[in-house]
């Protein structure tokens, strides 16, 4: 297989809460000594790539900036797209902003084109109720990514999708989800990688999010059993991926032709 790349997910592939998962940092020493190129994808959109890069170095993990890429780089590529040099009212953290400021956006709560819904630990009554009014007002519903909840070491989180469910819930106005398992994130990401679907593996712990996306992005896509999916829970599923495997130590000594020329 010529010019392999490589499309993994973060939590639950690569780390666990600050934890590295076993192999991990000896896949990644393989990427780069084999010169393939691959990026480290999160559907969270709280953090910069800076911080993710940080948490992750603190984990034993060397992952440069650039070979990272969240829900909220691919949520701000996607608004350039739409409407250069736009409006929004954020409901985020640093890594929504940064990127937004970044692509040339206005933050701002007076008649904004879009309402931009991530990632924060500090939800509150007053910025939902704003959000809402102005969705009533005419600004457009964008989320960054459909999970309902998140993980924490005391347990789950609500995360976007669950405070985008009672704004649509309020407003009858859907948003558009960006992050898995939207394709639209993996193709940003292939884009940004300079790398095509088909010489393209995305790596995932997740059947609805990771290997939905991969899938419909027209990857092989390989599902790893240390995070969210199980073999039983796969199975449930009406599409299956590419190969499934313990763990990402497996593809140690196989990432160049992961699966034997099969």
């Amino acid at each position: 297989m010529s010019e392999l790349s490589y499309l993994t997910d973060m939590d639950g592939v690569l780390v666990h809460e600050d934890h590295m998962v076993p192999g991990a940092d000896r896949f990644l020493a393989e990427l780069i000594d084999n010169g393939i190129k691959f990026l480290v994808l999160t559907n969270n959109s709280i953090y910069t790539r800076r911080d993710l890069r940080a948490r992750l170095t603190r984990t034993g993990l060397d992952v440069p900036e650039e070979s990272i890429w969240t829900s909220a780089l691919a949520t701000a590529k996607f608004l350039d797209s739409q409407r250069p040099g736009g409006s929004a009212f954020v409901i985020g953290e640093a890594g929504l902003t940064t990127a937004l400021h970044d692509a040339g956006y206005v933050l701002t709560d007076r008649d904004p084109d879009y309402v931009v819904l991530g990632e924060t630990r500090t939800y509150s009554f007053t910025t939902i109720t704003k959000a809402i009014r102005l969705i009533e007002g005419g600004a457009k519903f964008i989320c960054t990514n459909p999970d309902v909840t998140g993980p924490s070491l005391e347990g789950s989180l609500p995360a976007a999708g669950a405070v985008a469910a009672l704004i649509e819930r309020a407003t009858g106005r859907s948003p558009y989800y960006v992050g898995k398992p939207n394709p639209l994130m993996m193709r940003s990401a292939l884009r940004a990688l300079g790398a095509h679907s088909e010489t393209t593996l995305m790596i995932g712990d997740r059947m609805d999010t990771d290997i939905h996306a991969g899938l419909e992005a027209g990857m092989r896509t390989i599902l790893v059993l240390t995070g969210i999916s199980s073999k039983e829970s796969a199975e449930r599923y009406p599409y299956r991926p590419t190969v499934v495997i313990d763990s990402i130590a497996d593809l140690i000594g196989r990432t160049s032709d992961p699966f034997g020329n099969a």
